[in-house]
């Protein structure tokens, strides 16, 4: 615990040097693939930084996450092959029909899985190597990605737009409660109309 705090005021730490914004893109970046912290403590203290900046650097978020994301994707694609013996022989509880199981449902629903961990708190980068696993079609997989990721970006940027700094201790204590309310809200949405229609 101590060392991802370590890890967390490192990162802020940039936010007071002129490589903000490249750190922001660089931290986006690797949290879609590998990366334990995600870049909104980051985007955060930019913006209360540069208000007037807040689009370009919700932009810079977004783009270097779809790309990360398209890295993570990579390293389940390309990877997965030389690491399945050893979670089907040391995981318990890893086999090949529990393998198959989540395969099935991924294929069905992996948009929707793809877009919940980039809009909520739950962990991207998971869902990002999983896609490749999974082997989920690309462009779907590109799609969500940036629908979700840009979503919870630039309403961070919006939010600082509109109400200044005084947002800033507003967003750090419920953006993930309100990132997860708008996905149930969205969700819940799409299956109205998908029962309606």
């Amino acid at each position: 615990m101590n060392f991802l705090r370590k890890l967390y005021d490192w990162v802020l730490h940039w936010a007071e040097t002129p490589y903000g914004p490249l750190a922001l893109f660089v931290l986006a970046l690797a949290e879609s693939s590998f990366f334990p912290i995600p870049p909104d403590p980051l985007l955060i203290a930019l913006c209360l930084g540069s208000i007037k900046k807040s689009w370009r650097l919700a932009l810079y978020a977004s783009l270097a996450s779809i790309i990360g994301g398209v890295l993570g994707y990579a390293i389940g694609y390309f990877f997965w092959e030389s690491a399945s013996g050893f979670f089907f022989h040391y995981i318990p509880g890893f086999t090949e029909n529990m393998f198959q199981n989540v395969l099935y449902h991924y294929q069905k629903s992996g948009f929707w899985y793809v877009f919940a961990a980039g809009f909520t708190p739950i962990p991207y980068k998971i869902f990002t190597i999983a896609s490749g696993v999974f082997k989920l079609n690309l462009p779907l997989f590109i799609t969500a990605s940036a629908i979700s990721r840009s979503l919870r970006f630039f309403i961070v940027a919006a939010l600082f737009k509109k109400f200044g700094p005084g947002i800033k201790s507003f967003i750090e204590k419920y953006f993930n409660l309100f990132a997860l309310l708008f996905f149930i809200l969205l969700l819940g949405g799409f299956l109205i109309i998908k029962y309606l229609f």
